[in-house]
């Protein structure tokens, strides 16, 4: 069974009660922290799929919370909430691990529609889907395990976000294809999706972090300039 549980992350109860009454009339379970502190407990102890992290909290920010929950658990979805439209704000929740932020003040439809594009990459396929879906895609030194959601190097296990999983999965099974930032997104966020292209590019920076044994020198994901990526 997917796990649907969301965690609403806010000090103002105003707004985490109006995200509350929208996500559960979209049948979603719904836990709620005030605080950094308390969203890290309600965490360990809600285990939930995806986590709605307001950036200013009492205590720890969301950007401190936010890295804890990768800790904790790396294929747990994040969405980071900011009332700030500035682009440093989106990037450093990005580089701190989150699958995607929104601005304040947002339609409740366009938070809908950002979990269920998250909720896609975070669930494990289903049992019909696994019976269709090939369990293993392997690539060089790499392997992906579709339905456990892991991705390895040289058979050692590397941590990555749902979001992170996507791309990489949908580079390895477009080996050699120049993709535009906007293939990537519609990808991996779906075609609905109204964010800039710097989230594709924060994401291509992160897992070239993690995969790549030169960042500076990636031997696995190219820039192709003027278009966009291309796994090599």
């Amino acid at each position: 069974m997917e796990n649907n549980k969301i965690l609403i992350v806010d000090d103002e109860d105003p707004i985490r009660q109006f995200m509350k009454i929208n996500l559960d009339y979209q049948g979603y379970q719904t836990v709620e922290a005030a605080s950094g502190e308390e969203a890290i407990k309600v965490f360990e102890a809600e285990r939930p799929a995806v986590a709605i992290l307001d950036i200013m909290l009492p205590g720890i920010s969301g950007y401190e919370v936010c890295e804890k929950i990768r800790d904790i658990s790396p294929m747990t979805g994040i969405i980071m909430v900011s009332a700030k439209s500035q682009d440093i704000d989106k990037i450093l929740g990005l580089e701190k691990g989150a699958d995607d932020y929104i601005i304040k003040p947002f339609n409740p439809q366009e938070l809908i529609l950002r979990i269920r594009s998250l909720m896609r990459r975070v669930n494990l396929t289903s049992n019909q889907d696994k019976e269709k879906t090939k369990q293993t895609i392997t690539d060089g030194p790499f392997t992906l395990d579709i339905y456990a959601k892991s991705f390895f190097k040289n058979d050692k296990e590397i941590d990555v976000t749902p979001t992170e999983f996507t791309i990489l999965e949908n580079f390895i099974n477009n080996k050699g294809k120049a993709m535009t930032r906007d293939e990537i997104m519609a990808m991996t966020w779906g075609n609905n999706y109204s964010n800039d292209t710097k989230i594709v590019d924060v994401n291509i920076r992160r897992i070239r972090a993690k995969i790549e044994d030169n960042p500076a020198k990636p031997e696995y994901i190219e820039t192709v300039w003027g278009t966009g990526y291309r796994w090599k």
